[in-house]
């Protein structure tokens, strides 16, 4: 998809704001690419913000063993109330692995791409994960296939990943300098021993940025994955960003640390606490100015099936699947007439040009707004219903998204308060406070009054409607209506 912007020149640049290319939008992460770069990206939902709206994955969890610690992980199986990388219902063997995506496949004709991403590291399994590949390969060739390593062993299989057709392999990097990495992996197991302290980072951070260069030279994509710490390598990230980038990179996904202390994780026991949305949005704006910046991670298990935002793996148990009737060549069939349609969809989609005549004040401020889809980059869900909100940026540069804010469904029953006193509409609130303005299909009269008392404008009159261009239409009505000449308070805006 070609984005363009509001307040576009005829050359294509923007009057102010942030570059296009600082946005970390879909056409930058498309229009300076190759031919067959941008062709591998398209309908990659990890690697392609656009994609994700329509574009299915899921990962096998077949890697269980792991050769670092890191602060931030406790990996747990048979575990199916945790959302977050790590963390599994079941291990699978190879066999069971390739049954599984056969089915996935078969029922999710949305999906794309197969990843392995532990809950160990991939690479310190190789048997198991390259076994799984090399049969992934020959029996679903239309599925593209993915690894998640931190690196550490990459340098020794990037020949082996090739061979099996494993065009984008995302690395985890926290940091490039070894006194930093000491403060988040307590050890490595390398060459069958233990290392501990600034020795191991140093080893792990030199087997990273060998194994990036690797993977760049046979053209293989490399996004780097690094997870804000505040205090620990929070302003250190701007640096990697720099690093990976001249090394190739093609892609940046900073996240958030996730450090509650029923984890069990160090640093969630020792309290260390993870980045405010504030945080988090002013490292990824200052590391895009060197790097595409993916936002719409979900940090996702390493079992996850589905949808970024969704996980259908309860539908996808070893005991279901291998009750399943699967006709794969079938199903390839219908996969690929789904592709088209999709494709059909986003081409029809295409953001158009907004006339600058309409839009002639580059002063005007940004705005932000949350937004409830469920699929297809459009607005088709209910406020009650959804379970996390995708927050978009309007300026005179553009559109541009910013993040997802998981919340509680409003539609659960009766809003009673938690322990501490909080409403389920509270917590969405609290999600939602940075915003203006919220998108949905319908929204009640309850959650309307709210909303509208905390200062957030209620919004559904734009059902069904491309994401991008009801927020630019909204964003011009607010121009019109002289709500952003000036930096006004929600209060005010409500007013």
């Amino acid at each position: 998809m070609e984005l363009t912007v509001l307040g576009q020149t005829p050359e294509g640049e923007t009057k102010s704001g942030c570059s296009t290319s600082a946005c970390g939008t879909p056409s930058d992460q498309m229009s300076h690419l190759p031919e067959h770069i941008r062709e591998k990206v398209h309908n990659h939902p990890c690697y392609s913000e656009e994609a994700h709206h329509h574009y299915a994955r899921m990962h096998v969890a077949v890697a269980p063993a792991c050769n670092i610690q890191c602060h931030y992980c406790n990996r747990k199986y048979d575990c199916a109330n945790e959302s977050r990388p790590g963390v599994v219902s079941e291990l699978l063997t190879p066999d069971q692995a390739v049954r599984k995506v056969q089915a996935v496949a078969a029922n999710v004709p949305q999906m794309t791409v197969l990843g392995i991403a532990g809950p160990g590291d991939p690479l310190a399994n190789p048997e198991r994960t390259f076994e799984t590949f090399r049969r992934l390969a020959a029996e679903t060739p239309d599925i593209k296939l993915c690894v998640s390593t931190n690196g550490l062993s990459l340098p020794d299989h990037v020949a082996a990943l090739a061979e099996v057709n494993v065009d984008h392999v995302t690395i985890t990097i926290n940091c490039v300098d070894p006194d930093v990495g000491a403060k988040i992996y307590p050890w490595i197991f390398w060459k069958n021993r233990r290392i501990h302290g600034r020795k191991a980072a140093e080893i792990l951070i030199e087997r990273q940025q060998l194994g990036l260069e690797m993977l760049v030279e046979r053209g293989i994509l490399v996004k780097v994955n690094s997870v804000m710490i505040p205090g620990v390598n929070d302003k250190h990230l701007q640096e990697v960003s720099k690093v990976v980038k001249s090394k190739g990179a093609f892609l940046h996904n900073v996240m958030p640390l996730i450090a509650e202390a029923e984890h069990g994780t160090f640093y969630g026991v020792m309290g260390q606490r993870g980045p405010n949305k504030t945080e988090l949005q002013e490292l990824q704006d200052s590391c895009s100015g060197d790097m595409n910046m993916m936002r719409h991670c979900r940090q996702c298990r390493a079992d996850a099936v589905g949808l970024l935002g969704e996980d259908r793996g309860d539908e996808f148990t070893m005991e279901k699947v291998e009750v399943m009737e699967i006709d794969y060549q079938a199903a390839m069939e219908k996969r690929a007439k789904l592709h088209e349609s999709i494709e059909a969809h986003r081409e029809a989609d295409k953001i158009k040009v907004m006339p600058e005549s309409n839009f002639p004040d580059s002063t005007a401020r940004p705005v932000k707004m949350a937004v409830a889809t469920k699929s297809a980059g459009v607005i088709n869900e209910h406020f009650g219903h959804a379970s996390e909100f995708l927050v978009y940026e309007a300026s005179p540069a553009g559109v541009r998204f910013i993040s997802h804010r998981k919340v509680p469904q409003y539609c659960t029953g009766a809003d009673t308060c938690d322990e501490n006193g909080e409403s389920i509409m509270d917590k969405i609130v609290a999600a939602l406070d940075d915003c203006e303005t919220v998108l949905a299909a319908k929204i009640g009269i309850e959650p309307w009054g709210r909303l509208e008392a905390e200062g957030i404008l209620p919004n559904g009159e734009h059902a069904m409607e491309p994401i991008e261009d009801a927020i630019k239409a909204v964003y011009l009505e607010m121009y019109e209506d002289g709500r952003l000449a000036v930096s006004l308070q929600k209060a005010q805006i409500s007013a």
